[in-house]
């Protein structure tokens, strides 16, 4: 059994695994914007309490697993590191694009589901990705 974190009258083990993609999936995560993302989404975790235990940022999506506390929602966090990084890349990056409009980098829905007792699976999932897409696009090219 891992460690649990603890609130003042709670002990927890809250972790999600989620993904969410860039408006019409565009791969632009992987030139400049992907060696500064991965920061720019454990500093605004933690400005939530929460915590990135792993992330991957493929060229048109976005894998995290995240510890959540149970005090707030997962839509509130997941909905606060997308704002606020899409505001930071605008910030950044919009003077030299003009793609990067701010509010409107990231697509509004993102994918959601509780780690429980397979953190292990998922963690090896996260990392192995990439590899995983690359497989499916040489099959791809077979046919």
């Amino acid at each position: 059994m891992d460690e649990f974190e603890s609130l003042s009258h709670t002990k927890w083990e809250c972790k999600y695994h989620v993904v969410f993609i860039p408006k019409c999936r565009r791969r632009t995560l992987y030139e400049q914007l992907r060696k500064h993302l991965g920061e720019v989404f454990r500093r605004l975790a933690l400005q939530k309490e929460s915590r990135i235990e792993e992330g991957h940022l493929m060229p048109d999506h976005v894998h995290m697993m995240i510890a959540i506390p149970p005090k707030y929602a997962v839509s509130q966090v997941v909905g606060y590191i997308k704002g606020k990084s899409a505001i930071h890349l605008a910030r950044v990056y919009g003077e030299r694009k003009r793609n990067f409009v701010g509010q409107h980098f990231w697509a509004r829905g993102y994918f959601v589901s509780t780690v429980g007792r397979d953190e292990a699976v998922i963690r090896e999932y996260i990392k192995n990705q990439e590899h995983e897409d690359q497989r499916l696009e040489q099959m791809n090219l077979w046919r």
